[in-house]
């Protein structure tokens, strides 16, 4: 048996606990939500549980309004005693590669400390998610005629060659020119993110990270490739621990848009927790950054989510030394936190 199947018998029970403190939890889902797609918490109630926990700082997500730096802004100041950043998430909300909306997001509020290249209304996730008709999984592309003229035509693309678009240079320009600010690719297509990860490199941009939902499509090598270029990697709880197929709209106000065969599909390299911990392990600590994903209604709260996925690390026999680089250490160089 393998030392990644392994349980160490040297731990205490407190030991997650321990682990937690001083840690960040770069990817939480914190609201406001659609009535369509409840929260477990408000975004006051994650800061406050995150804080008693002994947290140093969470990175607060709007999927689908896209800025969330107004409300961690709101927060810090009503949470004392943690950090809380916010970024955007360009959408087709506001516009799709809209430079004016990333520009404003970098003076707005605490001021963005990620442009994120879409979630939901990337092509890639437009186009991939759906619903079951007579049992059999369809996207909603081929189900709805509105869609598929309205959505996919302002979904968020990446050209895989030719000239760069204006606005997409204006965006990397306007990263590159502030080093606080990272880089996620978002929920694009593997090929489109290997051709954001150039573009950003080629434009000056130093601190980029590959979303967790783009790198469960990739293979252990393309990963590696990644890593090579400096980029990081992103992994998440919800990557091997979350409820998949209930219908919710993620994006959309419209119910009957609630996807229901979960869009982002894994590679079989990565589909499930042991898979996930051995990329991890081939690939190299020094190359992640982990967090949660959760908020929504139906998962744990985000600190839950820490302490398992704290806890789960621990029982595939990563040593605590290790699982503080993925949780504080490179999180840390990420936002620029002290020590």
């Amino acid at each position: 048996m393998t030392a990644l199947y392994e349980m160490s018998d040297d731990r205490s029970m407190e030991l997650p606990d321990e682990l937690l403190r001083g840690t960040s939890d770069v990817h939480v889902h914190s609201g406001p939500w659609l009535k369509s797609c409840p929260g477990r918490l408000d975004p006051f109630q994650i800061a406050e549980q995150a804080k008693a926990a002994g947290m140093k700082s969470l990175v607060y997500y709007d999927h689908t309004m896209g800025i969330s730096n107004g409300t961690s802004m709101l927060v810090s100041r009503q949470v004392p005693g943690i950090q809380i950043f916010g970024g955007i998430i360009m959408t087709s909300v506001l516009g799709g590669l809209n430079p004016r909306a990333v520009k404003t997001a970098l003076h707005y509020g605490a001021g963005a400390k990620f442009v994120h290249f879409g979630a939901h209304c990337t092509h890639f996730m437009a186009s991939h998610e759906g619903s079951y008709v007579d049992g059999k999984p369809v996207p909603f592309k081929d189900q709805y005629p509105k869609f598929a003229e309205q959505e996919l035509s302002r979904s968020i693309r990446i050209p895989l060659d030719g000239p760069v678009p204006d606005a997409l240079a204006e965006i990397l320009g306007l990263i590159a020119e502030r080093p606080d600010v990272h880089l996620n690719t978002g929920h694009l297509s593997v090929e489109e993110a290997f051709r954001l990860v150039d573009l950003a490199i080629d434009a000056g941009i130093r601190k980029i990270v590959v979303a967790h939902p783009c790198r469960g499509r990739m293979t252990t090598e393309q990963q590696k490739q990644l890593a090579a270029k400096g980029v990081l990697l992103e992994g998440a709880v919800s990557d091997w621990m979350f409820h998949r197929g209930l219908p919710r709209t993620n994006y959309y106000v419209e119910r009957e848009w609630a996807d229901e065969i979960a869009g982002i599909a894994n590679s079989p390299e990565f589909s499930g927790i042991m898979p996930w911990a051995r990329q991890i392990r081939e690939i190299g600590i020094e190359h992640f950054i982990l967090g949660t994903d959760y908020g929504i209604r139906s998962g744990p709260t985000p600190v839950e989510g820490m302490r398992t996925l704290i806890s789960s690390l621990l029982d595939l026999e990563f040593k605590p030394e290790e699982i503080i680089t993925m949780i504080k250490g490179n999180p840390g160089r990420l936002l620029d936190l002290e020590s």
